[in-house]
């Protein structure tokens, strides 16, 4: 029996939890930046990192008191790594091994997209390995084959913007606030079906590769010829091309995704990160799953965004089959290529 706290600070999410081996995800605590940064209309770093500094050990606290547990009886940290922004990853990994220092324990430093693909198991009904996970975020959009706990293979990622980058550049060409991949996946809502289309982009290209750079251009494109036609972009307007985007970013994963398992041969498909909260795309996947015969699993909706939850549950499954480092100098490293972590030794 184990008790893991975990800590993640990798950007714009402050996330504590205490996760027990047999008792599962005892307390979880988080704080979100993004009224701070709503007003530069993006993360800024240093903010960012001095705002983790100051929720941190008051959210540590707050996590222990929710699960009635103590930080002596802690039996491992882990915490953020990278990927991510170097000043915010440095807070959680300074803490959090200052802290195993203290309390004479292993610091355990966590991939922070193994947190992500790796946060399904936290549901139920949870996946077996192996499977296929889709990993959609801010910064991230990649097709890997899961097959055990470091046993990840890259199939297929973008080429340059993420889809969430897709979603919340768009929103902000519509004149959505920050972030705007919520913002503008509720508009799309109002959109009417058909009016606009956009292109998928790289949707037959015949492999596992992503491209949005160019539809957030088809945007900007579509919405600069509207107001030159002297058609002022009014609401139902704004909410029409919403609806085109979210539709061509939703096709596009979710035809790479079925692609992937028919390649594999797997029947089983994981979504993790913050576009993974998105309906329509759960919607769209829900239905070829219905289709296609194979199984899709998503983590509960609070845990798509980063928390420490993920990051705790990952360092307890790497606690299984390591005895994590008690030597506590520690590195962050904020470009981190998810294949490269290999086997818990």
């Amino acid at each position: 029996m184990k008790l893991i706290l975990g800590i993640e600070t990798s950007c714009d999410e402050t996330g504590i939890a205490l996760y027990h081996t047999e008792r599962g995800l005892l307390a979880h605590a988080l704080h979100s930046q993004v009224a701070m940064h709503n007003e530069y209309g993006g993360v800024v770093p240093e903010l960012a990192s001095r705002d983790h500094i100051r929720r941190v050990l008051p959210l540590i606290h707050e996590a222990v008191r929710e699960s009635s547990c103590t930080l002596k009886g802690v039996d491992a940290v882990a915490y953020t790594q990278g990927p991510g922004l170097s000043g915010a990853l440095l807070v959680g990994a300074g803490i959090g091994c200052s802290l195993a220092y203290a309390l004479g324990i292993p610091a355990i430093g966590i991939h922070h997209l193994e947190g992500h693909l790796l946060s399904p198991l936290l549901a139920d009904p949870a996946p077996e390995f192996p499977f296929v996970a889709l990993l959609v975020s801010g910064g991230h959009t990649q097709l890997m084959r899961v097959d055990g706990v470091g046993r990840y293979t890259l199939l297929g990622e973008t080429l340059d913007d993420a889809a969430g980058e897709a979603f919340d550049k768009s929103a902000k060409l519509l004149g959505l606030g920050y972030p705007g991949g919520a913002a503008l996946s509720a508009l799309a809502q109002q959109g009417t079906p058909g009016r606009f289309r956009l292109p998928r982009p790289m949707l037959h290209s015949g492999d596992l590769e992503f491209s949005f750079s160019g539809l957030k251009t088809a945007v900007l494109t579509l919405a600069q010829q509207h107001e030159r036609n002297g058609q002022p972009m009014d609401e139902q307007t704004r909410a029409d091309i919403a609806h085109a985007t979210q539709e061509a970013i939703v096709e596009v994963l979710a035809g790479k995704a079925t692609a992937a398992l028919r390649q594999t041969g797997l029947k089983q498909l994981v979504v993790a990160g913050g576009v993974g909260a998105n309906r329509r795309l759960r919607a769209q996947l829900d239905r070829a799953a219905s289709r296609l015969q194979f199984r899709v699993f998503y983590p509960d909706l609070e845990f798509c965004t980063d928390n420490g939850a993920m990051i705790a549950f990952a360092g307890a499954l790497r606690l299984k089959h390591q005895a994590g480092s008690r030597q506590y100098s520690f590195d962050v490293k904020p470009r981190w290529d998810l294949q490269k972590i290999g086997l818990p030794a």
